[in-house]
C-alpha cells in the first residue's frame, strides 16, 4: 500500500507537470506585480497546505498570509485590501466558506487566483487566473481521503515559490535575513567581529619578546596563540601551541630566543568586516584554527579560533 501511494502520487506530480500552462505564468506576474501581499485561504486538508504555502512564499521573499476562510466571514476579511493577490486552494472548488465571500472579494478588486482540481468550479469561474491542480485518483483506496491531490497542491505552491524566488533574484543572503535564527542565517549575516577577541582578551607581544614573555601571554589569553606586532600594531607572524610542540622535539634552547625568531611568519588574515563562514573558510582551507583578524588599514583588531566559530553555530 505504500508503494501503490507513491505510485499514485508520483504520477500525480507528472500530470501536474504536463499541463502547466499559460496560467501559472500569468500568476507569476500576477505576484509580482502585487503592491500588498499574498492571502492564501483554503479549508480543511487544503487549509493545511494553504498555510505552508504562505509559509514557503513568506519566507522566498513574497510577503504572504494565511487566513482561515470560515474566519474571513466574521471579520477576518479586514485582513485582505486592494493591492493585495488571493491565492483560494479547494479541490472541489465548491468550498462553502470560499464561496461565501466571493462576493466581497470581487468587490475588494484584488487579483484572484483559484488553485482547484475542477478548472469548471464555482471557484475557478470567479477566478482571474486559474492553477489546475487535478489528480486522476487519490492514494486512499476509498478514493476519499484528500491524499494526491493535498501533494499537488503542495508542489504547485513549492513550484510558484521557486518561481517568483528566481524572477526576483532571490539569493542566500535573502534566505538568511528572514531566518536570522536558523543556521543558514548565522553562516550568511554573521561577521568576524561579532565574534572575534579584542581588546585585552588578544594575545600579542612586541617582535622583540622574549620566549618566557610569550608564553606568559598565550597562556593568560587562553588562545593557543599568539600575534607578534610592529609598534603600528601591524602583525609581522603568529605563534602557537603547535610551533611550541615542535620547537621542544627538536630539543631547541628556547630560553634566549625572541618572539620574532620563533613566529611563524605570513600569518593568515581575515578582514574584521568580513562574514563568519568566510573564516571558518579560511581555518578549512589552510588546516589551521586560529586567524588574526585586521582592520581595513591592515591593523590588528582581534583574533578568532574555531571555537568562537563552534559556540556561534557558524560550523
Amino acid at each position: 500500500m505504500a508503494r501503490r501511494t507513491f505510485e499514485i502520487e508520483a504520477r500525480a506530480l507528472t500530470g501536474l507537470a504536463a499541463r502547466l500552462d499559460e496560467g501559472f505564468a500569468k500568476a507569476v506576474q500576477a505576484v509580482l506585480a502585487c503592491r500588498g501581499r499574498v492571502v492564501v485561504m483554503g479549508m480543511g486538508k487544503s487549509g493545511h497546505v494553504g498555510r505552508k504555502i504562505a509559509a514557503t512564499l513568506a519566507s522566498t521573499g513574497t510577503p504572504a498570509m494565511f487566513v482561515h476562510p470560515g474566519e474571513a466571514s466574521h471579520g477576518d476579511l479586514g485582513m485582505v485590501v486592494a493591492g493585495d493577490v488571493l491565492l483560494a486552494i479547494s479541490n472541489s472548488g465548491e468550498s462553502d466558506e470560499l464561496a461565501a465571500i466571493l462576493p466581497a472579494i470581487r468587490r475588494l478588486g484584488v487579483h484572484f487566483i483559484a488553485m482547484t482540481g475542477r478548472p469548471g468550479s464555482t471557484l475557478a469561474r470567479h477566478a482571474d487566473t486559474v492553477l489546475n491542480s487535478g489528480v486522476d485518483e487519490e492514494a486512499c483506496p476509498l478514493n476519499l481521503a484528500p491524499t494526491a491531490s493535498t501533494t499537488a497542491q503542495m508542489a504547485l505552491g513549492d513550484a510558484l515559490a521557486v518561481a517568483l524566488l528566481d524572477a526576483r533574484g532571490f539569493k542566500e543572503a535573502d534566505f538568511a535575513r528572514s531566518h536570522p535564527g536558523g543556521a543558514l542565517g548565522r553562516k550568511l549575516l554573521m561577521h568576524v567581529h561579532d565574534l572575534m577577541r579584542s581588546g585585552d582578551a588578544l594575545p600579542r607581544v612586541a617582535p622583540g619578546a622574549l620566549f618566557g614573555e610569550l608564553l606568559r601571554e598565550m597562556s593568560a589569553k587562553g588562545l593557543g596563540f599568539a600575534a607578534v606586532v610592529d609598534e603600528a600594531q601591524r602583525p609581522l607572524g603568529i605563534f602557537t601551541d603547535g610551533d611550541l610542540r615542535r620547537l621542544i622535539e627538536r630539543g631547541t634552547d628556547l630560553r634566549s630566543l625572541t618572539a620574532e625568531q620563533v613566529m611563524h611568519r605570513s600569518p593568515r588574515l581575515v578582514r574584521a568586516d568580513a562574514l563568519a563562514v568566510d573564516a571558518a573558510g579560511v581555518m578549512e582551507q589552510h588546516r589551521i584554527t586560529s586567524v588574526l583578524v585586521v582592520d581595513g588599514e591592515g591593523l590588528l583588531v582581534g583574533a578568532l579560533n574555531s571555537n568562537d566559530l563552534m559556540r556561534a553555530k557558524v560550523i
